[in-house]
C-alpha cells in the first residue's frame, strides 16, 4: 500500500511539473522564422508559377523534439492544429499542447482510478481534462477573432482616408500596421511585409484571409482584388464596406439583446444537475452513492451526462443566431 501510494505521489507531482514546464515554455526565433516561410509555403499551396522551387519550407518544427517532429508531420490534422493555434495568438507549439491534454488526461486518470476505482468514470473525467487545453486555445482563438471583426472597421477607415489623401496602397496598409492595435496591426503588418519582400499582393492578401478567417476580412480581399482588375474608387469601397460590417455588428447586438434570457435559461438548464449532484454529495453521500456503487448507477450516470451533453449542445445552438 505504501508502494502504491508513493508511485502515485510521484506520477502527480511529474505530471505537475511537466504541465508547468509546457505552460512557461514559449515560442523561440524559430516560430518567428517558420511564420514567414508560412507566407511562401501557402503561396506555393496555390500553385505559383515556382512552386516547385519552394518545396524547402514544407517541413515545418512541429516540435524541437526530432523523433516527435517526424511522427507529427505524419499526421495531416496537425497541420490545421497549428493554425488554428496561431489564429488564437499563441506563439506554443502544436506538440505541447498535444502533449500537455495527454498528460493531464493520463495524471487524472492516474489519480481518479487510485481514489475511487471507477473505470469508466474515470476515464470520462480524464477525457474532459485531456480538452481542457485544446478548449483554452478555442476560447482565445474566438476572443482574438472576435477583437479583429470589431476593430476592422477602423482600419477600412484609415485605409480609406490614406487613399482618398493620395498615399499608395501598399503605404495604407503600412499606416494600419502602425496606427492600430492588436491583433489588426498584427496581421496587417506580415500582410505589408509579406509584400515588401516580393511575394504577390494577391498572395499576400489571400495569406491574410486563411490567417483570419472571417467573412468580412473575405470580402476586403475580394473587393481589392476586383477593383485592383476592373478599377473603381477603393476609398468609396472601403467606406462601403466599414459601414456594413457596422451595421452588421449593430444587428449582432441587437440579436444579444433580444436572446439574453433565453441564454441565461440555457445555462441555468445545464448547471443545475451538476449543481444538484454536487448538494447532494455533500448533504447526503449515501443517497447519492448508490449510483456511483452499483453497476447499474453507473449505467445511468454515463447515459445522464451523455443525455446532457446532447440537450446542452441543442440548447446552445438555438440560442446563437448567427448574423
Amino acid at each position: 500500500m505504501a508502494l502504491l501510494v508513493a508511485i502515485v505521489t510521484f506520477i502527480t507531482a511529474l505530471v505537475l511539473v511537466f504541465a508547468i514546464w509546457l505552460l512557461v515554455g514559449g515560442g523561440t526565433e524559430e516560430d518567428i522564422i517558420r511564420r514567414r516561410l508560412d507566407a511562401v509555403r501557402m503561396a506555393e499551396q496555390r500553385g505559383g508559377a515556382d512552386a516547385q522551387d519552394l518545396h524547402i519550407v514544407r517541413d515545418e518544427m512541429l516540435s524541437t523534439m526530432p523523433a516527435l517532429n517526424r511522427l507529427l508531420l505524419q499526421w495531416h490534422w496537425v497541420g490545421g492544429l497549428n493554425k488554428y493555434i496561431y489564429q488564437a495568438g499563441l506563439t506554443i507549439r502544436p506538440a505541447k499542447i498535444l502533449l500537455l491534454s495527454g498528460v493531464l488526461g493520463l495524471g487524472t486518470y492516474l489519480i481518479l482510478g487510485f481514489i475511487y476505482g471507477q473505470p469508466l468514470l474515470c476515464l470520462f473525467v480524464a477525457l474532459a481534462v485531456a480538452a481542457c487545453p485544446l478548449g483554452v486555445v478555442a476560447y482565445m482563438r474566438k476572443r482574438r477573432l472576435n477583437s479583429f471583426e470589431e476593430h476592422f472597421p477602423e482600419a477600412l477607415d484609415l485605409l480609406g482616408r490614406a487613399v482618398r489623401a493620395g498615399h499608395a496602397f501598399t503605404t495604407g496598409l503600412e499606416l494600419i500596421a502602425t496606427e492600430t492595435s492588436a491583433p489588426i496591426s498584427t496581421e496587417f503588418r506580415i500582410t505589408f511585409e509579406e509584400q515588401n519582400l516580393g511575394l504577390p499582393l494577391r498572395d499576400s492578401l489571400l495569406n491574410l484571409t486563411e490567417r483570419v478567417p472571417l467573412v468580412d476580412v473575405r470580402l476586403f480581399v475580394t473587393a481589392l482584388l476586383i477593383q485592383k482588375e476592373t478599377g473603381g474608387n477603393l476609398a468609396e469601397i472601403m467606406d462601403e464596406l466599414a459601414r456594413v460590417i457596422r451595421e452588421r455588428f449593430q444587428i449582432y447586438r441587437e440579436v444579444n439583446i433580444k436572446t439574453a434570457q433565453g441564454r441565461l435559461t440555457a445555462i441555468i438548464l445545464i448547471l443545475m444537475p451538476l449543481i444538484m449532484m454536487a448538494v447532494l454529495a455533500v448533504v447526503n453521500p449515501q443517497y447519492i452513492g448508490i449510483l456511483f456503487d452499483d453497476p447499474v448507477g453507473r449505467l445511468m450516470l454515463m447515459g445522464a451526462a451523455g443525455l446532457q451533453v446532447f440537450g446542452s449542445l441543442i440548447l446552445w445552438r438555438v440560442v446563437h443566431i448567427e448574423v
